[in-house]
């Protein structure tokens, strides 16, 4: 979710070797007609609270958890090389990816599954043409443009959502006379590590309306990681989004106010599969996710943070500072995908205007049938 967008180098051209077979066994890809549902069986362990209501938005929505351990692995007649593209191991929502391969819950479905670090952009025609088979990324806009010109991917699964005390977000330096309840945002420029084609933009336009602006109503200016926060101090922005645990800086100061963030109970990114494990080997990628989710209910399923040995384990496999680490609080890792959340992505792209094309239906972006299966849900 929070890697750089260059949409220009991602949708180049499309030839007709990238258009995606027929979606098979129950998985449709939009390349052509799905073939019989697969068979979906009731999976030990994940009882009714492994499934929640798509279009439940709910902030304090629960979600949805098997018991730990659980799905059991069901290895594959045959092991299986998976390669994942990545835009960073540094970041806590890739925890789990790494918590799976390093726990061998990947290498208990029959997977070989190996983490390579590859920006989004770059990333996205080699998923299209299988040369890697999934991505952890979001449906930013260059995989909406991307999907639009035929590349036959599907976001499969959610990765996470802010915990309701996390300030990571939009923050503004307040002018005299301003508080929190009033800021007038248009006109002002906004400092970020992440351009308009991310899924930030979404909840960016949101706050941004909420106090008179809209992404068609600011500027930009994009900085570096390390830059954001000292360009909003020193005066060269007048508002920045600021990312865990970068906010804890400016939070408490008066001059400061923190507009909004990430929706509580969304996840905006997660596992992107290409044609290989949506079409031609969905046993593996049913098997991905399951070993995904089952990493989920047994490490993440509550306050991880909680756990002093769990939390240096992570910082280890992050490479990242520990304290640092404990100064935010845990994540709400979270598989499920809610309804209309490629919808409202698409509203916010169209208003920074990095849009190509008419707006991608769900179900050409989406497939939940594979996590479904995994967690024995019959959809």
């Amino acid at each position: 979710m929070r890697t750089h967008t260059r949409i220009t180098r991602t949708v180049v051209l499309v030839t007709a070797s990238l258009l995606g077979a027929a979606g098979c066994a129950g998985h449709d890809s939009g390349g052509g007609t799905a073939a019989a549902p697969r068979a979906v069986k009731p999976v030990p362990g994940c009882g009714a609270g492994s499934w929640t209501d798509p279009a439940d938005l709910a902030p304090d929505r629960k979600a949805a958890r098997c018991d730990k351990g659980a799905p059991a692995a069901r290895p594959l007649a045959k092991k299986r090389k998976i390669t994942v593209a990545t835009g960073t191991l540094s970041a806590e929502y890739v925890a789990p990816l790494q918590v799976a391969v390093a726990k061998g819950e990947f290498a208990k479905e029959g997977l070989d599954v190996e983490l390579k670090v590859l920006p989004t952009p770059d990333a996205l025609p080699l998923l299209a043409k299988g040369d890697v088979d999934a991505q952890w990324a979001a449906p930013e806009a260059a995989v909406m443009n991307g999907i639009n010109g035929g590349f036959d991917i599907k976001w499969v699964a959610g990765n996470f959502s802010p915990d309701p005390t996390s300030k990571s977000g939009l923050w503004v330096r307040l002018k005299d006379g301003e508080s929190a309840d009033h800021v007038e945002m248009a006109g002002r420029k906004l400092g970020t590590m992440i351009g308009k084609g991310s899924v930030i933009a979404y909840p960016m336009d949101t706050s941004l309306k909420k106090h008179g602006g809209g992404l068609d109503r600011i500027s930009f200016q994009q900085l570096g990681s390390a830059d954001v926060l000292t360009a909003l101090q020193n005066g060269g922005v007048d508002s920045a989004w600021l990312l865990d645990p970068i906010w804890r800086k400016v939070d408490g100061a008066e001059k400061y106010a923190f507009l909004g963030g990430q929706p509580v109970g969304e996840p905006l990114g997660g596992v992107l599969f290409g044609p290989t494990l949506l079409n031609e080997d969905p046993d593996a990628g049913v098997a991905f996710l399951r070993a995904y989710i089952r990493t989920v209910n047994t490490y993440f399923a509550g306050d991880y943070k909680s756990d002093p040995g769990f939390v240096t384990e992570l910082a280890k496999l992050m490479k990242t500072d520990e304290a640092t680490l404990r100064s935010t609080p845990s994540m709400r890792m979270d598989w499920e995908i809610r309804k209309g959340t490629t919808d409202r992505l698409q509203e916010a792209y169209a208003d920074s205007g990095v849009s190509k094309g008419a707006s991608v239906p769900e179900a050409k972006a989406v497939d939940r049938a594979m996590y479904s299966e995994a967690v024995g849900h019959k959809l």
